[in-house]
């Protein structure tokens, strides 16, 4: 990771760290390292994915001797900062709920969110396997201001894109942004530090230029057949981990599917499902329109080369 070491001044500006996951962990620490003063720390309990947990939040403020509260009650920051000095800003990353605007004016400079969507288009949740289930060129990144009680507006403050191709997994879309947030964060605040009223983009009001991003399900993965292979494919991609992968049967198993790509073009007739091809370390199946080649599957919690369990093109995938 680059570490942006910025100059003389960034230790003036105070900064509360509010929200969960290891990226926000890791943004804590790029902060103190480019000399701002991190003072506060506000977390709440972790989801079962998370690799760094309220605990290790408590050991880094014990470690910095900050305030630590571990709350899903966000008021709770208002007794704890009136005890203290005042803090300039927020950054905050995946707290368990919206914000108010009570909260946010407290900081002086409000309160930055990271985001994984193009805003002002992609707001809301799954923002990333909804843009790659839309067939969207790439995906954005961006650091906005926060404003109470709405879903990711604000001014834009700093923004990256990710390219997108019809093979891209969500999973290489995580691991840009876990790369990039903390960088990201650093330099919005570079921004913010020169000019207080700095802003890349103020956000259109308008609906019409927003997609409002609902929460997916592990359900939501279920493929169907008859859909066509590139459809197909990019719910594979959507669903590809940390989450819970596409998934069919076969015999009344799950099988779910993690790698694939388009086959090669050919006329033909079949059943959606119906195995087409069986190769050395492939399987090729029909769709409702062309032919997907699966390389990867999971079969009760065993990762498996699909060629060695389906063994006839009289087999199908439900």
């Amino acid at each position: 990771m680059n570490d942006l070491i910025v100059g003389v001044g960034a230790a003036l500006m105070r900064i509360a760290i509010i929200g969960r996951t290891e990226i926000l962990y890791e943004t804590a620490l790029l902060l103190r390292k480019n000399g701002y003063e991190v003072v506060l720390i506000f977390t709440a309990k972790e989801s079962l994915e998370y690799t760094k947990t309220s605990s290790d939040f408590l050991a880094l403020a014990d470690e910095w001797k900050i305030p630590f509260i571990c709350s899903h009650h966000i008021n709770e920051m208002i007794d704890v900062m009136q005890d203290m000095e005042p803090i300039n800003i927020g950054v905050s990353l995946n707290y368990t709920g919206i914000i108010p605007q009570s909260i946010i004016d407290l900081f002086s400079m409000g309160i930055l969110n990271a985001h994984g969507g193009d805003l002002p288009r992609y707001r809301g949740n799954a923002c990333q396997s909804w843009a790659i289930l839309n067939g969207e060129s790439y995906v954005g990144l961006c650091i906005h201001k926060m404003i109470g009680g709405e879903i990711d507006s604000g001014d834009i403050i700093a923004r990256d894109y990710y390219p997108l191709t019809l093979n891209t997994k969500v999973t290489e879309v995580h691991s840009w942004m876990s790369e990039k947030i903390p960088q990201l964060f650093v330099i919005a605040l570079q921004k913010l530090e020169k000019n207080p009223n700095y802003f890349l983009e103020q956000q259109s009001k308008e609906p019409r230029d927003s997609l409002r991003c609902y929460p997916r399900k592990p359900e939501d993965g279920r493929i169907n057949w008859d859909k066509s292979n590139v459809e197909i494919l990019r719910l594979i991609n959507a669903c590809n981990r940390p989450y819970a992968g596409a998934f069919c049967e076969f015999k009344s198993k799950k099988v779910i599917i993690w790698d694939a790509e388009l086959a090669i073009d050919e006329n033909f007739l079949a059943i959606s499902g119906q195995i087409t091809f069986i190769g050395a370390d492939f399987i090729e199946v029909a769709t409702g329109r062309g032919k997907l080649r699966i390389k990867e599957i999971e079969i009760e919690g065993q990762l498996k080369n699909p060629s060695l369990v389906f063994r006839s093109i009289r087999q199908r995938l439900s």
